[in-house]
């Protein structure tokens, strides 16, 4: 009698942790703020991963061991949609730059093991945020561990190539050509005030064109009428 070797049961990676995004409109901001800006610096780059909120499985066969950062990049890794980040999936990259925003709800403890997660599954830059104190720290991995940064005022991440600072207590991001990171709202605002801008160069462009086959027509009239009176408009 053969028997069967047992079946492998196949492990589920869940894609939500059932946790919401963010714990009140603050910290959504500021999530919103990093994403959508870190999103927009690398467009043109198809081999920059940028993602907010998305859960990272490092090891295989371990669902168990996993976190979202708020916001976070994985360079060496292409775009498109995941439900998850398996790092496995990822050539074994992990996310070199992640972002955390607290909101009151955060415990001390949550905190120390995030930052030991990031630490052990090889994060380089770990940058943490408190909007409402105002309050921005970051850590650079040094000799395989987390050093901290000592001065966040003006500095300037290895990777990305922002700096950061605070601005009345408010977290600011430069882009490497000195762009200030916009907030979603002036971003549309300026998007809009383009396209409102474009519209209006071709509605007087058109216009232009008008007037110009208008006088056109009226040239043509006036030769027709030289014409009908045998006089050559070209010699006029």
């Amino acid at each position: 009698m053969t028997v069967q070797p047992a079946a492998k049961e196949k492990i589920i990676y869940p894609d939500s942790d059932g946790r919401p995004m963010a714990d009140n409109t603050k910290q959504l901001e500021a999530i919103v703020y990093l994403y959508d800006n870190l999103s927009a610096m690398f467009a043109d780059r198809e081999d920059v991963f940028v993602a907010a909120d998305l859960l990272w499985y490092p090891v295989e066969g371990r669902p168990d061991i996993r976190t979202a950062p708020d916001a976070m990049v994985a360079f060496g890794r292409p775009k498109g949609h995941r439900g998850s980040y398996k790092q496995w999936e990822e050539a074994n990259v992990a996310p070199q730059v992640v972002f955390e925003v607290l909101s009151p709800g955060n415990r001390p403890s949550e905190l120390i093991e995030k930052f030991h997660f990031y630490e052990r599954y090889g994060v380089e830059e770990y940058y943490l945020y408190d909007p409402d104190r105002g309050i921005l720290e970051g850590w650079l991995r040094t000799e395989g561990r987390f050093s901290p940064v000592q001065e966040m005022q003006g500095w300037v991440s290895p990777r990305l190539g922002v700096r950061f600072t605070l601005e009345d207590g408010e977290l600011v991001l430069y882009r490497p050509d000195g762009e200030r990171f916009i907030p979603y709202v002036e971003l549309h605002r300026r998007l809009e005030q383009a396209q409102w801008e474009a519209e209006r160069a071709q509605r007087e462009a058109e216009q232009e064109r008008q007037r110009a086959r208008e006088a056109t027509e009226r040239a043509e009239r006036l030769a027709q009428r030289l014409r009908e009176m045998g006089v050559d408009p070209d010699s006029v």
